[in-house]
């Protein structure tokens, strides 16, 4: 027998192999060889009852035959259906983790934007390739967002700018622009001044950091280890705040973590800025820097002459009293260990006792021998007419 092509009951070719693509609705018969001993009877003659006996048992062993090998068929059909369902859902499953890894790349890319803001410039340095210095969008816990400067190449990068310390007007002793020390003037009645070093009020721009004070809520609320100064002249612009910097410094040992990782914390809970709140041996920790751009020689060739002897280079402390039991905030780029710490070191309280108000402000005593002149207890011009940045990492 050979292969036969039917449609419905008839059949349309039979007796030749049969060659060619099956059309829909056709039925394809598989050619079997039988042994001649079982159809030589079918033609030996006219057909007899027992022939018609023998073709059917042999119709109905074939279409049992064929029945099998199209059930046969029809499993293995099934069978590379399932294992086809099995490669599209794996298919599948690889571009919904391809589409998800392509969207957390651009996600990773665009951490720090206005609609994805960052925590801190690290967070972006750690998940942005290439992250380069400049402006970008961070968000305090309490929900703020608010646009800072990023250093992403010093010592690693990762810096956030968090506020400045600017001198406005140095002849006018606390007064409006003295956010650091004193607005209201100097006096007894408020010993903490305007306690701007530990609380959570926020002022100035990251634009305009060099001509007037800025503080961002990043001061209070960044979880940072380490901080960095820059020394930057006045109305130097954002693009040029790093390259015009004449000193910058960082902190490589942690120290933020013993104080509750910014200087919020530093000076509410550890070292408060109050008058009178302590005398010389109460003085905070002075932390050693490493010098990325100035050196020992350039810090203390800018200070008072006469402060030079009462200093030791590359370092930065914090919370200072001078002699009459008023306290300075930070020393840049220094420790004291004298009594005058007025004349180098920046920020206050509210009341200096010598010859009130004459220290009184964000550089207190800095002009004692006239303003810019470098001689004596007063600091050279270029000290006096820059702003001090503070970033942390």
């Amino acid at each position: 027998l050979h292969s036969c092509r039917t449609e419905g009951q008839s059949v349309t070719s039979c007796g030749q192999p049969w060659r060619g693509a099956p059309r829909q609705d056709d039925i394809v018969v598989q050619s079997y060889a039988l042994p001649k001993d079982v159809l030589a009877p079918l033609f030996a003659g006219g057909t007899t009852a027992g022939q018609q006996q023998l073709f059917d048992q042999l119709a109905a062993s074939l279409l049992m035959t064929v029945k099998k090998d199209l059930d046969n068929s029809l499993s293995t059909i099934e069978d590379l259906e399932r294992r086809l369902d099995e490669e599209r859902n794996k298919t599948a499953q690889l571009e919904e983790r391809l589409a998800s890894l392509e969207g957390q790349q651009a996600t990773n890319t665009d951490v720090g934007s206005v609609t994805n803001p960052a925590v801190s410039c690290k967070q972006i340095k750690d998940n942005v390739d290439g992250a380069q210095d400049g402006l970008y969008h961070l968000r305090s816990p309490g929900g703020v967002v608010y646009e800072t400067y990023c250093d992403m190449t010093i010592a690693g990068g990762g810096w956030t700018l968090v506020s400045s310390v600017h001198e406005n007007d140095i002849y006018g002793k606390c007064t409006a622009g003295d956010r650091w020390s004193s607005t209201r003037g100097s006096s007894r009645n408020y010993p903490e001044g305007d306690g701007n070093w530990a609380n959570h009020n926020t002022f100035g721009s990251v634009l305009s950091a060099t001509n007037d004070d800025l503080k961002n809520p990043g001061y209070f609320s960044i979880n940072a280890s380490d901080v960095m100064l820059w020394h930057v002249p006045n109305d130097t612009p954002l693009s040029q705040y790093k390259s015009e910097a004449y000193l910058g410094y960082y902190t490589t040992n942690g120290f933020l973590q013993q104080y509750g990782g910014n200087m919020y914390s530093l000076f509410k809970d550890h070292f408060p800025i109050v008058y009178n709140g302590g005398t010389r041996a109460d003085n905070g920790p002075a932390v050693p820097i490493t010098w990325d751009n100035g050196s020992d020689d350039l810090v203390t060739s800018l200070i008072a002459p006469n402060s030079v002897s009462e200093v030791t280079p590359a370092f930065v402390q914090f919370r200072v009293f001078n002699t009459e039991g008023a306290p300075l905030v930070v020393c840049p780029g220094v420790r004291y260990n004298g009594f005058h710490s007025e004349h180098v070191c920046i920020g206050g309280a509210a009341y200096w006792p010598e010859q009130t108000p004459r220290q009184c402000g964000d550089f207190s005593g800095k002009d004692w021998n006239g303003y810019g002149t470098h001689t004596d207890w007063s600091s050279s011009q270029l000290e006096v007419e820059s702003a001090v940045l503070f970033f942390y990492r």
